[in-house]
């Protein structure tokens, strides 16, 4: 136990054994801010309130037991710190061998290969610096013995007070990113921690950095003070080798147990509800999952059938021959119509009037629907944009965990790039950013496309960026400049222009747009990224090759895919249309699709004869099977007769009839008896898909 001095009362107490003392108000301070973080979280949008006595139950006892047992864990810096607070480490053969392996570990870090290069982004350079000042101050300290004891206390006031600053920072952070996401931590933070030159750059574009960090600071001193700031760290140790490895091993016991707490409450304590479920996790564990498992074994975590019969299956349903293609033939011949596909960033269906909105933000989309084959009932596949990506080429029902784009060895894929490709065209991916962003540029040039991002922009051209890139304007305009060289080449081409400007911070050039609410807001950038589409389509129509173009605007996602359900079927309903005058008749598709359907249907409506492993099929032929796909990093849906069915780790399998409870509004309902068809087709696609790949 800690043993403190009680000779002056107006003195701070004394402390002789650290871990002893810090771990109880660490604890008290995890489990605070736990508290805190959920109920602000319960009235943070998109929260809907509506969960069941057990649910709240759930969250207010499960909940607190989640963030013990992550207080647990989160001692383990301070628990290696206390095994050092001992002279040994001084001694002279210690000493210098410990000397010399951070002079080492300096030096390693400053060669120009090695891990930390590898990672890449600033850890190169976190690592210098860490292992620089390591090395500076274990030589300080082992040469000038004098300075140890005060050395340690303010290390240890150091420790307390960055403990104290981190865990209030994550109430502010989880709130936010909650606000934004309507989740605690997944991939998608993961990602944010690789890519941080455009997170660190959007988040100080995007909020008021700097009062909000004052505000956390004022907040750290606040709470630190009664906490950890009434006591005298100039004696703290470890209490002896004896009492201090007694210590270490219950503590690796706890570790353990709540490391296996934490994965055991994470995959089988879930709620129906998606909100609950969420509140009632810890999210800083929630971060550490995502970040272990951006590929699930399929066979692993998700129920499975035999494999002969999901192989047989998938060839029936996919109109496939025994080696898993599909022939794919017109009685007429090919038409090699150019193809300038618009992948529009987060444009949730719900934006265009069309669909039931009222603000009149997307008057150029709008109007060009009416000139436009459109796809009324066509859903996204999932909640990134590397997911409608990966739909958008590879016509594939998504994979568990993270999308082929992000993961090795995935070049030389059959894409619609390739069709194009053995059809004589030319392909481009064109983009405002950074290609490497998401591995968009390994995916992309592995697949054979030409790249086109920000790097290769005319610099004089650009007119406005912000920390993702140039707006789309610019974006398109380089669009042009590819496409009108290709035509005087004599070459088809296919340009796939992604979209940027339909992203926080929600920046774009002044004097575009007229928008009467807040200028930094989704719904003003939703309008200048139609503006923009507009001008290119003006502009398009100019040029030569215009009438030889069929254009495809279609979103990568939606804005948000929060709701009661893992799967909302609402947060994945995107526009799609297909702009060709002259050549496609505009009209109504009401048949159920899927993103993966789009470019098959496209290929169809060209004539194109090919030997198809696509999964997607042409929406437009009377045989055509109506489902959808979409998913989250786990859950993987199947819409099909109104019955959503969604596969889940663990081998759960859960099912919802889907009614339309208003026009384009559907409500989720757990479905009380099962559907064994939907559910084995599921089965079939989701499981030929992951192993496949």
């Amino acid at each position: 136990m800690s043993k403190y001095s009680l000779r002056d009362t107006k003195k701070k107490k004394k402390v002789y054994d650290f871990l002893t003392w810090f771990a109880p108000r660490l604890i008290l301070l995890v489990l605070a801010a736990g508290l805190l973080t959920r109920i602000l979280l319960l009235f943070i949008p998109p929260t809907v309130i509506g969960f069941s006595f057990l649910q709240w139950v759930k969250i207010f006892t499960i909940g607190p037991l989640n963030d013990l047992a992550f207080a647990i864990l989160s001692l383990a810096p301070a628990a290696l710190i206390y095994l050092l607070l001992n002279d040994a480490k001084y001694r002279k053969v210690p000493g210098w061998i410990l000397l010399g392996l951070l002079a080492a570990l300096t030096v390693y870090a400053f060669l120009p290969k090695n891990i930390f290069v590898e990672y890449g982004s600033v850890v190169p350079l976190i690592a210098r610096i860490v292992s620089l000042l390591l090395l500076a101050g274990f030589a300080l300290r082992f040469f000038l013995p004098g300075i140890r004891k005060g050395w340690c206390k303010a290390g240890l006031i150091a420790l307390t007070g960055i403990y104290t600053f981190l865990f209030l920072l994550n109430i502010l952070s989880e709130c936010t990113f909650w606000y934004e996401f309507g989740v605690r931590y997944n991939f998608i933070a993961v990602d944010y921690l690789v890519y941080t030159n455009e997170v660190i750059g959007n988040i100080f574009e995007s909020y008021p950095i700097l009062p909000m960090f004052l505000g956390i600071l004022v907040a750290t001193l606040l709470v630190w003070r009664p906490l950890f700031g009434r006591h005298d760290l100039s004696e703290a140790g470890n209490g002896g080798a004896l009492n201090a490895g007694v210590r270490l091993i219950v503590y690796a016991f706890l570790f353990a147990a709540s490391v296996g707490w934490l994965h055991f409450s994470y995959r089988n304590l879930q709620s129906r509800n998606t909100f609950a479920t969420e509140l009632q996790c810890n999210g800083c564990w929630n971060f550490l999952e995502a970040y272990s498992s951006s590929t699930l074994e399929y066979d692993r975590f998700y129920e499975m059938l035999p494999e002969e019969e999901v192989r047989a299956q998938k060839l029936a349903l996919c109109a496939q021959r025994p080696d898993g293609t599909q022939a794919v033939r017109d009685s007429l011949a090919p038409i090699r119509k150019n193809i300038v596909l618009i992948t529009v960033e987060s444009l949730s269906a719900d934006f265009l009037t069309a669909y039931g909105n009222t603000e009149g933000i997307t008057p150029n989309l709008d109007t060009l629907m009416e000139r436009s084959l459109v796809f009324d009932r066509l859903y996204a596949t999932g909640n990134r944009s590397v997911r409608g990506l990966e739909a958008l080429t590879l016509c594939i029902p998504p994979s568990a965990g993270e999308s082929l784009i992000k993961r090795p060895d995935n070049a030389d894929l059959f894409s619609t790039g390739k069709v194009l490709r053995q059809a004589g065209y030319r392909t481009a991916f064109i983009y405002g950013g950074d290609s490497y962003f998401d591995n968009m540029r390994t995916y992309f040039e592995g697949n054979g496309y030409e790249i086109l991002d920000k790097g290769g922009f005319d610099k004089e051209k650009i007119t406005f960026a912000n920390i993702w890139g140039t707006c789309d304007e610019d974006s398109f305009r380089e669009a042009l400049g590819w496409c009108d060289a290709r035509a005087a080449e004599g070459t088809p081409f296919h340009a796939q222009v992604f979209t940027i400007s339909n992203h926080r911070p929600y920046t774009y050039p002044d004097g575009r747009i007229t928008y009467d609410g807040e200028k930094m807001s989704r719904q003003a950038a939703v309008k200048y990224t139609d503006y923009a589409i507009g001008q290119f389509l003006h502009e398009a129509s100019s040029r030569p090759w215009f009438k030889e173009t069929v254009f495809v605007v279609v979103a990568d996602h939606c804005a948000s895919s929060a709701g009661k359900t893992s799967i909302p079927v609402d947060k994945y309903h995107i526009p799609a249309l297909i702009y060709a005058p002259g050549f496609i008749a505009p009209g109504r598709v009401e048949k159920l699709c899927s993103q993966i359907d789009l470019m098959p249907t496209l290929f169809s409506l060209l004539h194109f004869s090919y030997d198809s492993a696509f999964y997607g099929q042409d929406v437009l032929a009377p045989d055509f099977h109506e489902r959808a796909f979409m998913a989250t990093y786990q859950d993987l849906g199947f819409l099909q007769d109104d019955i959503l069915t969604v596969l889940s780790p663990v081998g759960r399998v859960l099912q919802f009839d889907v009614s339309e409870t208003a026009p384009w509004v559907h409500t989720e309902t757990l479905r009380e008896t099962p559907a064994p068809a939907q559910r084995h087709e599921a089965q079939v696609f989701y499981q030929s898909v992951n192993l496949k790949y």
